[in-house]
């Protein structure tokens, strides 16, 4: 049923336990992983004329390094568990874009995602990326709480 399966990562424990059962759901059904994570490309403010100016690249490349990582740890656990994976990593202002153009990209067929389980009125006011990928997404979404 699910063959080709995006497991989106940002390293949080939550996340964690969402491309655990990524990996799983590949290993039952024959199919593979392709795992991403997406690095949000600093922005600051401009402070001015005579202001001391951030060097941006030094924390986008400590980012793509802490991205590339979080995909590592999947890669590593579906090498456990003998489940082909792929790796993304991509910088982009917007993940849930990243997620669904790879989702269409690799031909993935489910996407599993944790949650980041907000309530209440931060639910409301607070965009979730997991929201964002279930409102443009045209292949299922697996949401992990």
């Amino acid at each position: 049923m699910f063959k080709t399966i995006l497991a989106p990562t940002d390293g949080s424990p939550l996340s964690e336990k969402s491309t655990l059962a990524a990996i799983a759901l590949a290993k039952q059904n024959g199919g593979k992983v392709i795992t991403l994570s997406v690095a949000e490309p600093y922005i600051y403010p401009s402070l001015g004329e005579g202001a001391p100016t951030i060097d941006s690249s030094i924390y986008t490349a400590k980012l793509r390094e802490l991205a590339q990582l979080h995909v590592q740890q999947v890669a590593d656990a579906a090498k456990a568990a003998a489940v082909p994976c792929e790796t993304i990593v991509a910088d982009s202002f917007s993940p849930s874009d990243e997620i669904v153009k790879a989702a269409q990209a690799h031909g993935c067929d489910v996407i599993v995602m944790a949650s980041h389980g907000r309530k209440g009125l931060s639910k409301l006011f607070l965009g979730s990326e997991t929201q964002k990928v279930l409102a443009q997404s045209t292949i299922p979404v697996l949401v992990f709480r």
